[in-house]
């Protein structure tokens, strides 16, 4: 698994906002970061990275969550959640599709058919995984989740400031 980026300024003397605010950046940075070439199959790590990312930052708003503003963060927190259910159902498809070929490729001649034919499903599937996951990593939409984290993150800076 990808290690998780540094976050840093953080130490027993940063007020908890403040916190919250630099490690959801980073966070929100690292969603972004993972989220190139998620739709091409044939690279199904990079849907794994991605999906990691995403609950790393959903855990991050949710151990922060009484720094931001309870509607913007309920919308921010729902969008991560449903980025990440879209990513899991793509990687379900892809764990399947790997585990079925390395066991083909030592599998019986007259089992390789019957192999074959769950792979083509899973493949079927996963195509079609892919496509609802493309609505969810549209350019503009990821965009739009970026201005939302940043708002949060802005919240959460003036509430570090003031305490």
């Amino acid at each position: 698994m990808a290690k998780a980026r540094e976050v840093p300024g953080i130490d027993g003397e940063v007020p908890y906002a403040t916190a919250a605010a630099r490690v959801v950046r980073v966070r929100a940075a690292e969603v972004g970061e993972k989220s190139g070439g998620v739709l091409n199959v044939a690279e199904i790590e990079r849907v794994h990275a991605m999906r990691v990312a995403t609950r790393r930052l959903r855990a991050a708003l949710e151990a922060f969550k009484p720094c931001f503003p309870k509607g913007e963060f309920k919308a921010a927190l729902r969008e991560v959640k449903a980025i990440a259910d879209a990513l899991g159902e793509r990687r379900d498809r892809d764990v399947a599709i790997a585990a079925l070929e390395r066991f083909a490729s030592g599998a019986a001649e007259p089992e390789r058919p019957g192999i074959e034919s769950l792979i083509a499903g899973f493949r079927a599937e996963q195509l079609e995984a892919n496509e609802e996951l493309r609505e969810f990593v549209d350019e503009a939409r990821l965009r739009a989740l970026t201005d939302r984290l940043a708002s949060l993150v802005a919240a959460a800076e003036r509430k570090g400031t003031k305490g």
